[in-house]
């Protein structure tokens, strides 16, 4: 017997399926959600003797992801984690995220596309629940193209005056990575070379698919009062570092040897290997500067910290990153990241 066409799925409806994802237990245990999901607007309550941080970003099908290659878990899961990751950034703790969908009208018409929003929410919702980050509301509409667009907003809290930034680094400061480096440069390789969608599900084994913003890091880095600035490695540590120190108006010199090499890096050769460090991108690991007297744990948060150089005051004749590469031998680390826009 034929299967009868599956009906499609309106805006209403759509509205509907995200509101029962998102109605349990996050947002009931978030006191700072006062009024979600349901009105024309949110109310938030934020912590008292607390302040806001906002920060947005795009996921723009054939630009952060594909449909032919990434599972739809993994996209709503990395949706989330570039905004929480910019949270841990500075220390912040979420109190909710909001989310707009535009879909290709088309994707609703099926049972594949559908099943395909249904896997995209749960990966959202899997991440949220994991950090207790309610979606508090956002938008839906009908993509003009035949893309997705998720868009997404992250509202988080730290004491006021005390959020970590990228400006207030010191010189002979060090500088600290979490985690590892060049995890998510290796699998997205791996990933391009494939002629169809991953299976992979959400494990600390999939740096690039299921990336792990380092909350519990960022927010015992803020309490301790540890670090004095810090970044998220979103764009590439060359990257990074470099709005770090440009920020700090300060210079840095990195030991390659002492980079923590993600597992994934070892099928490559050492300068792939380092290439996918400093400039691959994706690791949303954690850069932070601190004192160098200050005694920084091994592990923060069950999170191996790595040391990996030391921030200066410029210097004529000295670039603004140095790389050593053990003896007399250095060379130059320019920005090679991700940058939109760019040629």
């Amino acid at each position: 017997m034929a299967r009868s066409a599956p009906k499609p799925l309106g805006e209403l409806a759509l509205i509907e399926q995200i509101s029962r994802t998102f109605s349990s237990a996050g947002a009931a245990r978030n006191k700072a959600v006062a009024l979600g999901i349901g009105d024309d607007c949110a109310i938030l309550r934020p912590p008292p003797g607390h302040e806001i941080l906002v920060t947005t970003d795009f996921s723009l099908e054939n630009r952060h992801f594909r449909r032919d290659l990434h599972p739809p878990a993994s996209v709503g899961h990395r949706c989330l984690a570039r905004g929480l990751s910019d949270l841990a950034a500075m220390g912040a703790a979420p109190l909710a995220a909001f989310l707009s969908l535009a879909l290709p009208a088309k994707i609703l018409r099926t049972r594949r596309g559908q099943r395909w929003v249904q896997d995209f929410l749960a990966g959202f919702h899997s991440l949220a629940r994991q950090h207790n980050t309610p979606l508090a509301g956002g938008d839906t509409s009908e993509s003009p193209a035949d893309l997705i667009l998720a868009d997404i907003i992250l509202i988080g809290s730290a004491p006021r005056g005390r959020s970590l930034r990228r400006s207030d680094a010191h010189p002979d400061d060090a500088l600290y990575v979490t985690g590892s480096l060049g995890g998510a440069h290796a699998e997205l390789s791996a990933l391009l070379k494939r002629t169809h969608r991953s299976r992979s599900t959400a494990s600390d084994s999939h740096p690039h698919l299921y990336p792990q913003p380092r909350l519990a890091v960022g927010s015992v880095l803020l309490r301790r009062h540890l670090a004095t600035a810090a970044i998220d490695l979103s764009d590439g540590l060359s990257t990074d570092l470099t709005h770090l120190c440009e920020s700090s108006g300060l210079r840095a010199e990195i030991d390659s040897s002492a980079l923590p090499l993600h597992s994934l890096t070892a099928k490559l050769s050492r300068q792939d290997a380092l290439h996918a460090a400093v400039h691959g991108g994706e690791d949303y690991e954690l850069l932070f500067a601190a004192p160098t007297a200050m005694r920084i744990p091994r592990k923060i948060a069950d999170v191996p910290i790595t040391r990996i150089g030391t921030l200066h005051p410029p210097r004529a004749g000295k670039p603004l990153i140095t790389l050593h590469h053990g003896g007399d031998i250095s060379s130059e680390l320019k920005p090679a990241g991700w940058q939109h826009f760019s040629s």
